[in-house]
C-alpha cells in the first residue's frame, strides 16, 4: 500500500475559498525511501507548487532595482 499525502488550504478571509487533494507518492514523484528530512523538504516545495496553481498566483519581488520571480 503507497503512502499518501494530503494538501490542503482554505482563506480565513474569503469564505469558500480552499481545495484539497490527496497524492500517492508515487503520483507526486516521490521516492518513498528517502529519509524524513528531504521527504519534508519535497513535499513542501509540492505543496507550495500546488496552492499556487489552485489560485493562479503570480509575484514579483524588487530587490534594489532588480527584479526577480
Amino acid at each position: 500500500m503507497s503512502k499518501t499525502v494530503t494538501f490542503s488550504f482554505s482563506s480565513t478571509n474569503y469564505e469558500g475559498t480552499g481545495a484539497a487533494e490527496t497524492f500517492t507518492l508515487e503520483e507526486l514523484g516521490i521516492d518513498e525511501g528517502m529519509d524524513e528530512k528531504a521527504l519534508k523538504i519535497q513535499i513542501d516545495k509540492i505543496f507550495q507548487a500546488w496552492v499556487w496553481d489552485k489560485l493562479n498566483i503570480s509575484y514579483s519581488v524588487v530587490i534594489d532595482g532588480e527584479s526577480k520571480q
